[in-house]
């Protein structure tokens, strides 16, 4: 298995950096896995490109400073505050119509298991008009919250399938949850999706560390489970 670190120059290289391994992985059958934080900014699933809202919530977005980018998997808008760690897990394939539940499922236990490394308390599911709402989630205490919902959704995850090759991908929120708040909560109402600010956890109000380095390192080690690895660093100026 190949582990790569880093990141590139902006969101855009950075997810071409990832569609690229994604070929790689189909073309050598050997696996890839990355974890890593991407820059600043907001990411809109295809559907919001569809809301008639959609030209207001990205203004909404670049009024808070978190520019606007369009991605090509996942669902509805997620921001990477710059504390925000993405993962990528890349398998081969032997036949692309199986296996799409398991690997979902799979993915939801080796968050929940890294976030426990990390003593969160972390489990599936996610409360009720979440950011990027999804069956496949995870959520987890909030510490020292008073009203419902007692926990808030700290990671998503999202899928694409090629013919030779998987990605399974997601986010994980580590800090900096009144930035989340502050910026979904005017992108959801102009896209017309309801959403709760109060829904938003992460991991340092679970409990865990308040840096993504060791969240990294966590979701890592958890998807690599033991195999034997290669370690490389992405070039930075991936596009």
């Amino acid at each position: 298995m190949r582990v790569v670190r880093g990141r590139a120059d902006s969101p855009t290289a950075d997810r071409e950096a990832t569609r690229e391994l994604l070929d790689e992985v189909a073309e050598t059958g050997v696996p890839v896995v990355r974890a890593w934080t991407p820059h600043r900014h907001l990411a809109f699933g295809r559907r919001d490109a569809n809301e008639p809202g959609y030209d207001a919530a990205k203004a909404a977005a670049e009024a808070h400073e978190f520019p606007p980018v369009e991605r090509s998997v996942g669902g509805r808008a997620v921001a990477y505050t710059g504390t925000t760690v993405a993962f990528a897990s890349l398998e081969p394939l032997a036949n692309a119509r199986q296996g799409l539940t398991e690997r979902y499922e799979a993915a939801v236990d080796t968050v929940v298991e890294a976030l426990g490394s990390l003593g969160v308390d972390a489990q599936s599911g996610e409360p009720p008009n979440s950011f990027c709402p999804g069956e496949y989630s995870v959520q987890a205490p909030v510490v020292g919250r008073n009203t419902e919902p007692e926990r808030g959704k700290v990671a998503g995850i999202a899928q694409r399938v090629t013919a030779d090759a998987a990605l399974v991908a997601g986010v994980v929120v580590v800090t900096d949850r009144a930035a989340v708040r502050g910026v979904l909560s005017p992108v959801y109402a102009e896209l017309g999706v309801p959403f709760d600010p109060d829904s938003i956890g992460c991991v340092a109000a679970a409990g865990g560390p308040a840096t993504p380095e060791p969240v990294q390192l966590a979701l890592e080690r958890a998807i690599v489970d033991g195999r034997e690895t290669g370690v490389e660093e992405l070039d930075a100026g991936s596009s």
